[in-house]
């Protein structure tokens, strides 16, 4: 705690205590106002699929199904026109192929493996992600083996906006059984994996979020995905799989505080009422107690005199 001296008029001083914490302390019309100083954290911006959002499979050359994989949202394949395995495979959305719907889908995915590659700053993960608890951001994943050999955990901080980035410069491989867990909000329709070349995911392996692929993308037997895959340029090959595209959360619109100029009189929001409005309890005694003091000053110092 500081003590702060404050100089009133002629030989008139307050001593106010202040809390060693962000913000400032301001008179204002004999009243002084604590404002503290929010600090807002930096967050990564989202990635825009653009009608490449309501696909659950995206393909460049071929779709191949074995067994009863199950797609949520729509089929698409554009420029290829070879689709197979539907049924037994069923598709809940629309079926696009070689049309105008899954040309556009496929410009939107081009754009946002753009903005994937583009995003940054990134921070660089072990070619395994095992074991690890990532918060919200953009991540680097080098060549492995296995880019997961066991449980990733992602961690949202309470907000279901919270986005994740994983740019693999090479492949992305998951092993059988592995699974991805999300927490705190996090929401896999947020989580985006830019594969610079193709994607496999292991045999019942449990996955989350979307897959942007240069090449080609491959689900084994009774792999789930809660997201999408996307493959730009080659082939999506399925085995018995399940994929759901992610519910995403209700965009909502903040108004950024407005900053105040350096010296300038801050009054907080809440003093809009009675006077004592929306301060602090301890501030308003404090205050008194210091006025009363100036008032008595006086008559204690002629008691003083007389005495």
């Amino acid at each position: 705690m500081r003590l702060k001296n404050i100089l009133l008029g002629s030989n008139q001083k307050v001593w106010l205590a202040a809390l060693s914490v962000s913000g400032s302390v301001v008179l204002v019309g004999g009243v002084v106002a604590f404002t503290p100083l929010v600090a807002v954290a930096a967050s990564v911006p989202s990635i825009d699929l653009g009608t490449a959002g309501a696909y659950s499979v995206l393909a460049g050359s071929t779709i191949t199904n074995t067994g009863n994989s199950t797609l949520q949202g729509d089929l698409g394949l554009s420029p290829g026109t070879a689709v197979t395995g539907f049924p037994p495979g069923l598709v809940s959305g629309a079926t696009n192929v070689g049309n105008a719907n899954a040309e556009q889908a496929q410009v939107d995915t081009t754009t946002a493996y753009t903005q994937a590659v583009d995003a940054s700053p990134s921070t660089t993960q072990p070619a395994d992600l095992i074991g690890l608890t990532l918060s919200p951001g953009v991540y680097s994943v080098p060549a492995g083996i296995s880019n997961l050999t066991g449980t990733l955990t992602l961690n949202g901080q309470g907000n279901p906006d919270a986005v994740f980035i994983f740019q693999m410069p090479s492949t992305l491989i998951t092993s059988s059984a592995s699974d991805i867990v999300l927490e705190n909000d996090a929401n896999a329709c947020n989580i985006f994996w830019q594969v610079t070349s193709s994607a496999t995911l292991g045999t019942g392996s449990s996955f989350q979020g979307t897959i942007i692929a240069l090449t080609s993308i491959t689900a084994d037997t009774g792999a789930t995905i809660t997201g999408r895959l996307l493959a730009r340029n080659g082939a999506v090959t399925l085995d018995s799989n399940t994929i759901a595209n992610p519910v995403c959360s209700a965009t909502t619109t903040t108004t950024p505080p407005t900053a105040t100029p350096t010296g300038a009189t801050v009054v907080p929001a809440s003093h809009t009422g009675e006077p004592w409005s929306g301060w602090p309890w301890w501030l308003g005694v404090g205050i008194m107690g210091s006025a009363g003091l100036l008032l008595l000053r006086p008559r204690l110092a002629r008691a003083h005199q007389i005495r």
